[in-house]
């Protein structure tokens, strides 16, 4: 099969460890129309990738959202695969991560790191993280991918283009899978394996930092998909405080000490909370229908396509 309709796309920042290797790997399975993008490197690995045959190109802005969001405006591939430059992923994965694009079957393919990982690849707080933010993110949206922050991935042309990407960091795999669910895209999840980082490959990656970023991108775009979950945790912690603050108010009161201002405080907390609820139902019944109108457009554009 003829892999000239595929772009291999490489975000890369300081990886002359891996970068030379990762690409003759891709040559190897056939594949030589590789995009890197570079983060403004102060190593040798625009000078590496090059020389390995790549197209290189050093994003204007800063961050590894913000490279893939340039890198898309560049592509014109039928079929793009993104994989980290850091060689914790193997080239030849890349057929089964094509395969239901080509199959016709999905428009966002992601690769299950968890499905087969190498000793060492995954620190301690590096899998707790991860599960925690996938936990996070099936709650938020219904779905559970297994892997919602994998690095290798694969997209159809018309997916790339319909993205509406904002984040410029780490968070970016998140958005990028929120905003398939949002315009709903096909999604499938293959096993992948997961190498040991490279002992030359730092990881740019701060578990703490980063970790809050994508658990807040998450979180915060529910407001536009999942208003019942966004609405719903607000309302339940106001609900909360003031059953706490009640309690309280309620044990002095019997003690013949009354609280008035708490008394009011607690009203007013668990009457925001019930608000909070309604917010939700009402935004809730307002994204269902426009979930439904989108499904209703992309059956008449798949009607008229056939």
């Amino acid at each position: 099969m003829s892999n000239e309709d595929v772009c291999v796309l490489i975000p890369a920042l300081n990886e002359e460890a891996t970068i030379g290797q990762l690409i003759e790997d891709f040559h190897s399975e056939g594949f030589d129309n590789i995009l890197v993008m570079d983060g403004h490197s102060s190593d040798r690995t625009r000078e590496i990738a090059e020389k390995k045959g790549a197209k290189v190109v050093v994003q204007s802005g800063r961050g590894k959202g913000q490279a893939i969001q340039e890198a898309f405006e560049l592509i014109d591939s039928d079929y793009t695969v993104m994989v980290d430059g850091d060689g914790t992923y193997l080239a030849n994965d890349i057929h089964t991560i094509l395969k239901p694009l080509r199959d016709g079957s999905a428009d966002q393919v992601i690769g299950n790191r968890f499905a087969d990982y190498e000793a060492g690849a995954f620190t301690r707080l590096n899998r707790m993280g991860n599960r925690v933010l996938n936990k996070l993110f099936g709650f938020a949206y219904g779905e559970w991918l297994e892997d919602i922050l994998t690095g290798y991935r694969g997209y159809t042309l018309r997916a790339i283009k319909s993205f509406d990407l904002r984040e410029t960091g780490f968070e970016i795999e998140s958005e990028m899978t929120i905003d398939s669910i949002k315009k709903d895209h096909r999604i499938e999840v293959v096993p992948i394996t997961y190498l040991k980082r490279h002992s030359k490959a730092a990881t740019k990656l701060n578990p703490l930092k980063d970790g809050f970023r994508i658990g807040r991108t998450i979180y915060k775009m529910a407001k536009l998909h999942n208003p019942m979950f966004y609405f719903g945790l607000i309302g339940g912690v106001f609900i909360v405080a003031g059953l706490i603050a009640g309690i309280y108010v309620v044990s002095e009161w019997l003690q013949g000490v009354t609280r008035v201002p708490l008394t009011v405080l607690t009203a007013l907390l668990i009457i925001a909370g019930f608000q909070m609820f309604v917010f939700g139902m009402l935004s809730d019944l307002i994204v269902s229908l426009h979930r439904e109108n989108m499904r209703t457009l992309r059956k008449m554009h798949d009607h008229e396509k056939d």
